[in-house]
């Protein structure tokens, strides 16, 4: 078995666009070896700053042949028809088959060289190589993210040629642009070709170069007595940005450690692409930063981290002006230039905006415990730092900046945190708010986005969300089950749509808590169970769940499911016949199983409505567990069709009881068997 090598060599590749391109890479070689019958060989691809590379291996020599029996006309068909096969096929009329009255002409398809098969699958996947963002390099036509310099194609050793735009693929690449500089080198491997590349200073492998930057960053904060402040979003962009890491640390002037720390941090990480350091156990951060370069310099680092300090201090005077500027006007003057800024054309402005966030988090308040003053403030001016110089600069600090200006102002402490955490959660690993009035501002926010766009028909569609709704939605949901809100959405969402909840919200709300509850292992059909209750409070519902999970897991609950089933299937049996009877018992209950199992309904009921009105789900589902045994000894003992109409419309009447008992709890009849 064989080997096949490709390397793409070009100008800088965006660092944010390599992951996906290596991910492209692999999907469009798959798809290629899929089709040429070679689906099984295993596949690999990397991504760096001038290269993609794919490797394949476990290739034969050449494709099997294909034998296919082709189908021809019946015996006894026309002459010219049969002739018309021969000359279709190729074959004479001595080489056809017959098989059960019919003519097959066996075609055999010589297999193709692999060499062959994988130079078009090469030539082929870069003309159609879907880069977000691409161009064409001088007289050429084809498509690439950056000029492509160089073209690796081998196979078993040998070059399987092709060429893109007059531009032939050898066997030769090359390495470090200034440290491995030492012209060309021959490829017969892939083993060979990584360990060349990384002997003239190129890691191939992203993972590589991320260790690296993240064991000599922590090391240098280590032996300067600092931590790293860890990103691992920066660690993927500077990875992306070098062929071989080095780690350099530099100083600035802690003068502008009076700035907030997420202004400085934003502007090494957004500006610079540095790696911000804080003093050890305090978490404060030190004047110092750590850059990842792609040289190693023969005079030491000095001089490159002093031309950084340099650039960062430009950068941080700048941002200390916005501070500086910014604190001089009020938020609320601010706010009232939110008038010009447009949220969305259907929507109104961000000045509209602010006045429903004020409206709803004063709402909302009742909901999360909050003062309903505080809330108000601090959802009208959530987003008056829009309009500040620090957030038009830094867009990701906006919501962080109008909690510092707050605090500047002397505005109470739950108003500033309540602005400054309006956007979270902002994704998994971001906590939720869990102050009352913090909570009921980034309520409102992500409800009025949520409301809004789904009011105008802006509704997320397979993968499309540009609005970002199922993550807003799985913020409230976070916001709720972390907190043990209860959220009554149908009247929330109805207020603050002026009437009834905007069509499809609260089922997608509903869909979002199922996908969440999916990825947190709860089972799907005990998930349906649940939902099939009519309740819009997503706390709510997951208590529900847990509770429901837990009886299952009883003697008890699964004999007691087994018992709703066999009620369930007589009752629809039943019901294909007829109507089923309706009202009370006509008759005194005999036997005595019978009688037994109607008291025992009696007993339960009021005890299972008075715990599911506490939410104690979990002391319903027990009251209901009690029922186990009566229920076990009817269907034992009693002949539910019995023959005299009477007794077996009561029969059926008790059935009906039970059953509707027990979908109070949930809808036993949605549980997998």
């Amino acid at each position: 078995m064989a080997e096949y090598l490709l390397e793409i060599l070009s100008e800088e590749i965006p660092a944010r666009m390599q992951a996906g391109a290596a991910r492209d890479l692999e999907r469009l070689a798959r798809e290629a070896l899929t089709a040429a019958g070679f689906s099984e060989a295993p596949v690999r691809a990397y991504a760096g700053s001038r290269r993609l590379t794919l490797v394949i291996d476990s290739l034969p020599a050449a494709q099997a042949d294909l034998v296919e029996a082709k189908r021809g006309p019946r015996l006894g068909a026309p002459p010219a028809a049969l002739e018309g096969f021969l000359r279709s096929t190729g074959v004479t009329r001595d080489q056809l088959e017959e098989i059960d009255g019919v003519y097959f002409a066996r075609l055999v398809r010589r297999g193709r060289p692999t060499a062959v098969i994988m130079a078009e699958m090469a030539a082929a996947l870069i003309a159609r190589f879907p880069w977000p963002k691409s161009m064409v390099s001088g007289s050429g036509r084809t498509r690439w993210v950056r000029p492509i310099r160089g073209l690796l194609s081998v196979f078993d050793g040998e070059v399987a040629p092709f060429s893109i735009d007059g531009q032939a693929a050898g066997r030769h690449s090359q390495g470090h642009r200034v440290m491995g500089n030492t012209g060309p080198f021959a490829v017969a491997d892939f083993e060979s070709y990584r360990a060349e590349l990384e002997r003239r200073f190129v890691l191939l492998e992203a993972d590589t170069r991320k260790a690296r930057i993240l064991e000599g960053a922590r090391a240098l904060a280590a032996g300067a007595g600092l931590e790293l402040v860890e990103d691992p979003g920066l660690l993927e962009e500077t990875a992306g940005m070098v062929e071989w890491p080095v780690p350099v640390m530099g100083d600035f002037d802690p003068a502008y450690l009076e700035l907030p720390a997420e202004v400085i941090r934003t502007t090494m990480r957004v500006n610079q692409r540095y790696f911000a350091l804080r003093k050890l156990g305090e978490g404060t951060l030190a004047p110092h930063f750590i850059a990842v370069v792609n040289i190693i310099s023969p005079d030491g680092p000095g001089l490159i981290t002093a031309g950084n300090a340099r650039v960062l201090e430009a950068r941080l005077s700048d941002a200390r002006f916005f501070w500086d500027e910014d604190r001089k006007v009020k938020l609320e003057v601010r706010r009232d230039r939110l008038s010009g800024v447009t949220f969305h054309a259907k929507l109104g402005t961000m000045l509209d905006r602010a006045e429903r966030l004020e409206t709803a988090s004063r709402r909302l308040a009742a909901y999360t415990g909050a003062d309903p003053d505080l809330a108000a403030l601090a959802g009208r001016l959530a987003k008056a730092d829009l309009a500040s110089g620090m957030v038009g600069e830094f867009p990701d600090l906006q919501g962080i900046m109008g909690g510092y200006y707050a605090l500047n102002e002397g505005l109470a402490k739950e108003v500033s945190e309540a602005i400054a955490q309006q956007y979270r959660p902002q994704g998994p690993s971001d906590a939720a708010p869990s102050d009352p009035v913090a909570m009921a501002v980034a309520l409102a926010d992500k409800l009025d986005v949520l409301t809004g766009f789904f009011r105008i028909g802006e509704v997320p569609t397979g993968s499309r969300d540009p609005f970002a709704l199922r993550r807003a939605a799985l913020g409230v949901i976070r916001i709720a089950l972390e907190n043990d809100l209860r959220l009554p959405l149908g009247d929330i969402l109805g207020e603050m749509n002026g009437g009834e909840p905007p069509a499809g919200l609260i089922d997608f709300f509903r869909d979002r808590l199922k996908v969440a509850l999916r990825e947190q292992g709860a089972k799907p059909d005990q998930i349906e169970a649940v939902f099939a209750i009519d309740d819009d409070d997503m706390a709510r519902l997951t208590l529900r769940l847990r509770a429901l999970e837990g009886f299952l897991a009883s003697e008890n609950g699964a004999n007691l499911v087994a018992g709703y089933r066999r009620a369930a299937n007589i009752l629809a049996a039943e019901a294909r016949k007829g109507p089923l009877p309706e009202g009370a018992p006509k008759r005194a209950m005999t036997p005595i199983e019978e009688r037994d199992l109607h008291d025992a309904v009696a007993i339960c009921a009021p005890k299972l409505a008075s715990a599911l009105a506490g939410e104690d789900f979990a002391e319903a589902l027990r009251d209901l567990a009690e029922l186990r045994a009566p229920v076990d000894a009817f269907f034992d003992k009693v002949l539910v069709n019995a023959e005299e109409a009477d007794v077996r419309a009561d029969r059926l009447r008790l059935l009906q009881a039970i059953t509707a008992l027990m979908r109070q709890a949930a809808d036993f009849g949605a549980l997998a068997g």
